[in-house]
């Protein structure tokens, strides 16, 4: 599981139908340890909570052995590669790695460079700016669940809003990707420096005017503004180039400030006012209170944020079983 893109329909709706499966035997407690004896490495290289723990939680419910790995911790610190140290942990005999790294391609590294050589299963937890799929499924699933959707997935006649820095994001590019094979229609918003219109070569439509959209979509994400992934020179909202589907993201001049942002982009409660009566509110975390949105909307009514993070087990317990629920070898 290294991307979203390439992945059909079909194969998408499989995952969240074992996902809901899931879901439904964690709240009867009756699930069945079809993983005992296989061992799921987690090797971080990047900083996280949710996806991290998700992953390991995930694995135990199935009864997987769980070894964690992160980079304070393992020999990259000492200047071995990425590639090496997966693969003395799949040579340890790990049936699975789940790979989370700053650098976009460096799951699919992996499994050039171990999968095949070991019969381990690569897991892509979020590569650079390119995709972070477990977290596109849970989103869909999330929708899904919010509008009724669970038998078949078909989120057909739904719109959602993509709001944020999706320049920097790798949940927005597989959230793009599953929307739209499930029938979504996808709006990006966000401010020129951080949504270009050559998004659109993914399948959807892009707005730098969020009040324009507001009123008529059933679902937004909200995505943060990832700092750290601008260049240092202009930390606050800086501009950067990068390839997206084949086309280029021109330098364009940043916003002016973190508060305009949130003035422009940010949802507060008069703007979720004016959201359609069931409209839902999504958030990958972590949030920054007060600039995509206060306090009150990601505690409020229509935030779905912590069910997001409680679905996360149920669909990555569903990829985990799906890519290791065969025998070894």
């Amino acid at each position: 599981m290294l991307a979203l893109q390439g992945v059909t329909a079909g194969e998408m709706r499989t995952v969240l139908t074992k996902a809901r499966d899931f879901e439904r035997e964690l709240r009867g407690r009756r699930i069945t340890p079809v993983l005992q004896g296989r061992t799921i490495a987690n090797l971080f290289f990047e900083d996280s909570t949710r996806t991290r723990m998700s992953f390991s939680l995930a694995a135990k419910r199935l009864g997987a052995d769980v070894l964690d790995l992160s980079s304070s911790d393992s020999s990259v610190n000492k200047g071995e590669s990425i590639r090496d140290t997966a693969a003395n942990v799949a040579a340890m005999g790990a049936d699975a790695l789940v790979v989370r790294h700053k650098a976009s391609g460096a799951a699919a590294l992996v499994a050039r460079a171990v999968g095949t050589q070991f019969g381990t299963s690569i897991i892509n937890a979020g590569d650079g700016r390119h995709e972070h799929p477990t977290q596109g499924l849970l989103d869909a699933f999330t929708i899904g669940e919010s509008f009724g959707r669970l038998d078949d997935f078909d989120l057909t006649g739904l719109t959602v809003a993509i709001v944020g820095d999706i320049a920097s994001s790798r949940v927005a590019r597989s959230d793009i990707t599953i929307l739209n094979a499930l029938g979504a229609k996808v709006i990006c918003v966000g401010p020129p420096s951080l949504v270009s219109p050559s998004l659109s070569v993914l399948g959807c439509t892009v707005s730098h005017d969020l009040d324009s959209v507001i009123d008529r979509v059933d679902a937004v994400n909200v995505l943060r503004i990832q700092f750290e992934r601008h260049s240092a020179g202009h930390k606050a909202l800086a501009s950067e180039g990068e390839k997206v589907g084949g086309a280029t993201l021109a330098k364009m001049p940043a916003l002016s400030s973190v508060r305009e942002y949130a003035e422009l982009y940010g949802l507060s409660a008069r703007r979720t006012g004016r959201l359609k009566p069931n409209a839902i509110i999504l958030h990958p975390g972590p949030i920054n209170r007060g600039v995509e949105m206060t306090a009150s909307v990601a505690d409020g009514e229509r935030s779905v944020v912590l069910k997001q993070v409680h679905h996360g087990v149920a669909v990555r317990m569903a990829v985990l079983e799906l890519c290791l629920g065969a025998p070894r070898g």
